[in-house]
């Protein structure tokens, strides 16, 4: 790729697919700087759906899979609380019921058939088959992702894939994009080192990634995190010892788990929550809804509500591994969304993936069926195999009803009402300092070994890009820990005081000061002073 001045590179100007303008491709429209996305959030759907639709038959993300069935058996308590406190879930409440669950693991940018180690998340998509209907918690094996607003996935994911002239993943793609994102440098320093790299799908954590919210009885929220701490351990590859292993076999992560299952080793992992009050935390360097921070442990300490195991293979391949689908918007009672905006975007995209992908009638198959059977007014559709049964009056396909249709369920003694309040816009956060910080400090949690091998990976990769690509992410290490950068740059034979040098980038904050916000912040009535201010 010929190198060529930033300034001198003449762009087109960005448009959606009706030839409109854009002028914010960073953020969706919402209410407030923390406030819900809104449905008429008409670039994102578009840019989204049409993202969701572009390949066929397997999964544009995720592709490569595989998955087995166990159950959950809740403790009936998050930490030495009982779970009642805080959620009127049943499938947390309920102490010693085994709920069935399936799992699916995977690996995020690779085709189906793509070797297994591969530097890349790992999803961890749990479906928990209720008493009260399907939940499912889609997440990945590590607690952040690269993010934080979901209408950049499709532009995050375009970066990361093959480059459609070469056909191969490119060092430059994804570090371009990476250089425009300093929120996204705490997850390539996971994911650059052996984190990247999970040695099985035994022993690797998952996250539920987004942030949630527990409601009780009294119509009280929280908000959450959950994850999951595997009984063996977390054991993860060096690059090398990865390249040792796919020389030999690129599905050695299914066949470790298969045949753990067929011998009896049934995997187990412990799930945790976290949680924290339902306000703005201003005490924090970041918001609690940004998906690329952690939660401190030692501030939001992980509190186990169970345990999950593994304890058989499927029977077929094709009908529970590849025709499972999940979905961030698939919720029980006492379990709500968060104002997360990356999970505010998958809830959508998730589900009409899904319909694209298997069929509207998707639900229907055995894998993603709920254990009672499902009683809804809607019919027919591509690939209907049966109508939902048990009805009184098949006739009556609507409702309300005098004539014998189905009728709502009772509502719960308190609902949750969650207070909204903001002037509609585009949003991103102002809380930006910890871009930095959280990847200076994991870097310097990290132990010889792991350290090593980051440094590595991330020189080997910027000496395949072009010189103010390397020069600019040596820049941002540099600023999130000045030995992290001094390595960096020696390794990837980047001048240290030249990359220094650089001016902070455009529109985007200096690393530890605060972001450029909005004019008014959500939870803010309008006033003619405000008003007048926005004039």
């Amino acid at each position: 790729m010929a190198e060529q001045p930033l300034d001198s590179r003449k762009t087109e100007t960005l448009t959606t697919r009706q030839g409109h303008p854009v002028s914010d491709n960073q953020s969706l429209r919402s209410v407030g700087e923390r406030g819900p996305a809104t449905l008429e959030n008409y670039q994102f759907i578009e840019k989204i759906t049409h993202f969701d639709r572009e390949r066929i038959p397997e999964r544009v993300v995720h592709a490569r899979g595989t998955g087995a069935h166990g159950y959950f058996e809740a403790y009936g308590r998050i930490g030495d609380e009982p779970a009642s406190k805080y959620t009127r879930a049943k499938v947390l409440t309920k102490a010693g019921v085994r709920t069935p669950v399936f799992i699916r693991f995977s690996t995020v940018i690779g085709a189906k058939d793509s070797p297994e180690t591969a530097r890349d998340p790992r999803g961890f998509a749990i479906k928990f088959k209720t008493e009260d209907g399907v939940w499912d918690l889609v997440g990945n094996n590590l607690k952040i992702f690269f993010i934080r607003d979901a209408i950049k996935f499709p532009d995050m994911i375009h970066a990361f894939k093959p480059d459609p002239v070469t056909n191969r993943q490119e060092p430059w793609r994804f570090y371009d994009f990476v250089m425009h994102h300093p929120e996204s440098l705490h997850m390539v320093t996971w994911v650059k080192s052996p984190w990247g790299i999970p040695a099985s799908y035994r022993q690797m954590e998952g996250s539920s990634v987004n942030t949630y919210k527990l409601v009780n009885d009294q119509g009280e929220a929280v908000l959450c995190k959950f994850s999951f701490q595997p009984k063996l351990g977390v054991r993860n590859l060096t690059s090398q010892e990865a390249a040792e292993i796919q020389a030999q076999d690129v599905g050695h992560a299914t066949k470790d788990l298969y045949d753990a299952i067929e011998r009896g080793d049934f995997p187990e992992w412990e799930m945790c929550v976290q949680v924290m009050s339902d306000d703005a935390h201003p005490e924090l360097d970041f918001d609690p809804l940004d998906d690329t921070k952690r939660w401190p442990e030692d501030k939001f300490p992980l509190l186990p509500v169970g345990r999950v195991v593994l304890d058989k293979n499927p029977s077929n391949f094709f009908a529970e591994v590849e025709q499972s689908a999940f979905g961030t918007g698939v919720l029980v009672e006492g379990i709500d969304f968060s104002d997360d905006k990356m999970l505010q975007g998958r809830t959508l995209s998730y589900s009409d993936t899904q319909r694209y992908r298997v069929g509207p009638n998707y639900l229907q198959l055995p894998i993603n069926a709920p254990l009672k059977p499902a009683h809804t007014n809607q019919r027919d559709g591509q690939m209907a195999f049966y109508v939902d049964d048990g009805q009184r009056n098949a006739h009556v396909n609507y409702e309300p009803s005098s004539m014998g249709g189905l009728s709502e369920a009772g509502r719960p003694a308190k609902e949750y009402h969650q207070w909204v309040e903001g002037h509609l816009g585009r949003y991103q956060t102002t809380r930006t300092a910890d871009d930095y910080r959280q990847a200076g400090e994991r870097y310097r949690t990290f132990d010889d070994r792991e350290r090593e091998d980051l440094i590595a990976n991330l020189g080997a990769d910027l000496r395949a890009c072009p010189e103010h690509i390397a020069q600019r992410m040596v820049w941002h290490f540099w600023h999130c820990d000045e030995d992290y950068g001094r390595r960096v740059a020696e390794a990837a034979g980047v001048d240290l005081e030249t990359a220094k040098a650089l001016p902070p980038l455009p529109g985007k904050p200096a690393p530890g000061e605060k972001g450029q916000g909005p004019t008014y912040t959500s939870g803010k009535r309008e006033t003619p002073e405000h008003r007048d201010a926005a004039e």
